[in-house]
Protein backbone atom coordinates (compact mmCIF):
# COMPACT_ATOMS: atom_id res chain seq x y z
CA UNK A 1 0.00 0.00 0.00
CA UNK A 2 1.27 3.26 -0.91
CA UNK A 3 1.29 5.85 1.59
CA UNK A 4 1.85 9.09 -0.24
CA UNK A 5 0.43 9.99 -3.79
CA UNK A 6 3.01 8.50 -6.40
CA UNK A 7 5.64 10.32 -7.52
CA UNK A 8 8.03 9.50 -10.03
CA UNK A 9 11.65 10.59 -7.89
CA UNK A 10 14.07 9.46 -10.22
CA UNK A 11 12.74 12.29 -12.94
CA UNK A 12 12.78 15.22 -10.28
CA UNK A 13 15.17 17.85 -11.62
CA UNK A 14 16.30 18.16 -8.35
CA UNK A 15 19.39 16.97 -7.01
CA UNK A 16 20.17 15.96 -3.29
CA UNK A 17 23.34 16.96 -2.02
CA UNK A 18 25.01 15.98 2.15
CA UNK A 19 27.65 18.70 1.99
CA UNK A 20 29.84 17.48 5.29
CA UNK A 21 32.80 19.21 7.12
CA UNK A 22 35.98 16.91 7.37
CA UNK A 23 37.26 13.97 5.26
CA UNK A 24 35.77 10.83 7.29
CA UNK A 25 38.27 8.01 8.00
CA UNK A 26 36.39 5.04 9.33
CA UNK A 27 36.61 2.22 6.50
CA UNK A 28 33.25 0.55 8.23
CA UNK A 29 31.05 3.66 8.15
CA UNK A 30 32.49 4.64 4.93
CA UNK A 31 31.73 1.32 3.05
CA UNK A 32 28.02 1.24 4.88
CA UNK A 33 27.91 4.76 3.67
CA UNK A 34 28.61 3.88 0.13
CA UNK A 35 26.51 0.95 0.25
CA UNK A 36 23.43 3.50 1.16
CA UNK A 37 24.43 6.01 -1.76
CA UNK A 38 24.74 3.31 -4.32
CA UNK A 39 21.02 2.18 -3.66
CA UNK A 40 19.75 6.12 -3.46
CA UNK A 41 20.87 6.37 -6.93
CA UNK A 42 17.91 4.21 -8.05
CA UNK A 43 15.75 6.98 -7.07
CA UNK A 44 17.45 10.63 -6.62
CA UNK A 45 20.57 12.45 -8.51
CA UNK A 46 22.41 12.16 -5.43
CA UNK A 47 26.00 13.44 -4.44
CA UNK A 48 28.27 14.00 -0.95
CA UNK A 49 30.56 16.78 -1.27
CA UNK A 50 33.07 17.46 1.41
CA UNK A 51 34.67 20.68 2.67
CA UNK A 52 38.37 20.09 3.80
CA UNK A 53 39.16 20.83 7.23
CA UNK A 54 40.60 23.91 8.48
CA UNK A 55 44.28 24.30 8.12
CA UNK A 56 45.87 24.61 11.77
CA UNK A 57 42.86 24.58 13.32
CA UNK A 58 44.22 23.30 16.90
CA UNK A 59 45.43 26.88 16.96
CA UNK A 60 41.96 28.11 16.03
CA UNK A 61 38.98 29.66 18.57
CA UNK A 62 36.07 27.21 18.23
CA UNK A 63 33.87 31.22 17.02
CA UNK A 64 37.41 30.99 14.47
CA UNK A 65 37.40 27.78 13.42
CA UNK A 66 33.20 28.34 12.84
CA UNK A 67 33.83 31.20 10.88
CA UNK A 68 36.64 29.70 8.41
CA UNK A 69 34.55 26.50 8.07
CA UNK A 70 31.18 28.93 7.41
CA UNK A 71 33.28 30.60 4.52
CA UNK A 72 34.36 26.86 3.11
CA UNK A 73 30.85 26.22 3.06
CA UNK A 74 29.15 29.42 1.72
CA UNK A 75 31.54 29.33 -1.02
CA UNK A 76 30.02 25.72 -2.44
CA UNK A 77 26.21 27.22 -2.51
CA UNK A 78 24.54 27.99 -5.97
CA UNK A 79 21.62 30.12 -7.12
CA UNK A 80 18.30 28.29 -6.28
CA UNK A 81 19.70 26.03 -3.76
CA UNK A 82 17.96 25.31 -0.80
CA UNK A 83 19.89 24.45 2.39
CA UNK A 84 19.07 22.79 5.14
CA UNK A 85 21.27 22.54 8.50
CA UNK A 86 21.71 19.09 10.32
CA UNK A 87 21.71 20.84 13.55
CA UNK A 88 21.04 19.93 17.31
CA UNK A 89 18.42 22.62 17.25
CA UNK A 90 16.52 21.74 13.95
CA UNK A 91 12.85 19.89 13.64
CA UNK A 92 12.64 16.15 14.31
CA UNK A 93 10.93 13.92 11.88
CA UNK A 94 9.56 10.89 12.24
CA UNK A 95 11.12 8.52 9.25
CA UNK A 96 7.71 9.13 7.60
CA UNK A 97 7.38 12.69 7.93
CA UNK A 98 10.99 13.22 6.62
CA UNK A 99 9.57 11.27 3.31
CA UNK A 100 6.68 14.00 3.28
CA UNK A 101 9.22 16.74 3.43
CA UNK A 102 11.09 15.46 0.90
CA UNK A 103 8.61 14.98 -1.28
CA UNK A 104 7.35 18.75 -0.48
CA UNK A 105 11.18 19.68 -1.03
CA UNK A 106 11.16 17.63 -4.67
CA UNK A 107 8.29 18.75 -5.74
CA UNK A 108 8.98 22.83 -4.99
CA UNK A 109 11.31 23.89 -7.83
CA UNK A 110 14.33 24.00 -5.86
CA UNK A 111 17.37 22.62 -8.42
CA UNK A 112 19.39 21.37 -5.74
CA UNK A 113 18.54 20.25 -2.12
CA UNK A 114 21.81 20.99 -0.27
CA UNK A 115 21.93 19.10 3.51
CA UNK A 116 24.67 20.04 5.73
CA UNK A 117 26.16 18.25 8.56
CA UNK A 118 28.80 21.06 9.93
CA UNK A 119 32.06 21.17 11.73
CA UNK A 120 32.57 20.33 15.82
CA UNK A 121 31.23 23.38 16.94
CA UNK A 122 28.26 23.65 14.42
CA UNK A 123 27.95 26.62 11.88
CA UNK A 124 28.81 30.26 11.83
CA UNK A 125 26.11 32.90 12.21
CA UNK A 126 26.15 33.52 8.52
CA UNK A 127 25.79 29.87 7.57
CA UNK A 128 22.30 30.16 9.94
CA UNK A 129 21.57 33.29 8.35
CA UNK A 130 21.74 31.71 4.48
CA UNK A 131 19.40 28.17 6.01
CA UNK A 132 16.37 27.73 4.86
CA UNK A 133 15.26 24.86 7.64
CA UNK A 134 17.01 23.24 10.32
CA UNK A 135 16.40 19.32 10.96
CA UNK A 136 17.70 17.45 13.59
CA UNK A 137 18.17 13.83 13.46
CA UNK A 138 18.38 13.36 17.19
CA UNK A 139 18.34 15.07 20.64
CA UNK A 140 21.32 12.79 20.86
CA UNK A 141 24.97 13.33 20.18
CA UNK A 142 26.61 11.40 17.07
CA UNK A 143 30.27 11.94 15.96
CA UNK A 144 30.18 13.15 12.57
CA UNK A 145 31.21 10.05 10.62
CA UNK A 146 28.35 8.53 11.73
CA UNK A 147 25.56 11.53 11.10
CA UNK A 148 26.65 11.25 7.59
CA UNK A 149 25.67 7.34 7.60
CA UNK A 150 22.65 7.82 9.95
CA UNK A 151 21.54 10.56 7.33
CA UNK A 152 21.95 8.80 4.50
CA UNK A 153 20.42 5.97 5.89
CA UNK A 154 17.13 8.00 6.37
CA UNK A 155 17.26 9.62 2.78
CA UNK A 156 17.21 5.85 0.90
CA UNK A 157 14.37 5.25 4.19
CA UNK A 158 12.70 8.17 2.95
CA UNK A 159 12.67 7.22 -0.64
CA UNK A 160 11.94 3.62 -0.15
CA UNK A 161 8.37 5.11 2.06
CA UNK A 162 7.38 7.30 -1.09
CA UNK A 163 7.43 4.74 -3.46
CA UNK A 164 5.73 2.35 -1.02
CA UNK A 165 8.39 -0.32 -1.14
CA UNK A 166 8.55 -2.88 1.72
CA UNK A 167 11.87 -1.50 3.82
CA UNK A 168 10.28 0.59 6.17
CA UNK A 169 7.85 -0.61 8.32
CA UNK A 170 5.43 1.18 9.58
Amino acid sequence: MRIFAEINVTKLPVKVTLLVVGASNNPHFMAAQRDYEQRLSHYIQFEMVVVPDVKNARALSAEQLKQREGEQIIKTFQSGDYIVLLDEHGKELRSIELAQWMQTRMNSGCRRLVLIVGGAYGFSQEVYDRADALLSLSRLTFSHQMIRLLFVEQLYRAMTILRGEPYHHE
